[in-house]
């Protein structure tokens, strides 16, 4: 996963004494891109259809302690009965009232689902890392 600008910044201005800690308001919530994101500009999120729900109400994902710079996710996200679709990259977002893109990443391969299938991302397969 790699940091959006906006979250870089509040970072390390905090790091080096020039503004509050950053605040993140749980859950954190995983949205599924059908195009690529960058630091600056987010991915187009699958529109809701099917089994899948976004935006503030997309699924949640837990990250454990964070280890030699490095924490990995601590629950499976599942979808079941997708639409027909592309998926190539996931986004995370705090719940806030106007919530706050933080990190994207692109899956290992594209994943190309059915209508009616189940998306999965496994236990530990979502990882950020700022070492």
């Amino acid at each position: 996963m790699a940091l959006v600008q906006a979250r870089a910044n509040e970072i390390l201005d905090y790091m080096h004494a020039l503004g509050a800690p950053p605040t993140v308001t749980s859950p954190i919530r995983l949205r599924l891109m059908t195009t690529t994101p960058t630091s600056t500009t987010a991915g187009s999120e699958l529109a809701n259809s099917g089994g899948y729900t976004g935006g503030a109400s997309a699924g949640s994902v837990t990250f454990g302690a964070a280890s030699t710079g490095s924490a990995a996710s601590t629950t499976a996200y599942t979808v079941t009965n997708m639409p027909a679709t592309t998926i190539t990259h996931v986004e995370l977002w705090d719940s806030t009232g106007s919530p706050k893109r933080m990190e994207f990443g692109a899956l290992a391969s594209s994943k190309t689902t059915n209508s009616g299938d189940t998306f999965s991302i496994a236990i530990g397969a979502i990882t950020s890392a700022l070492a």
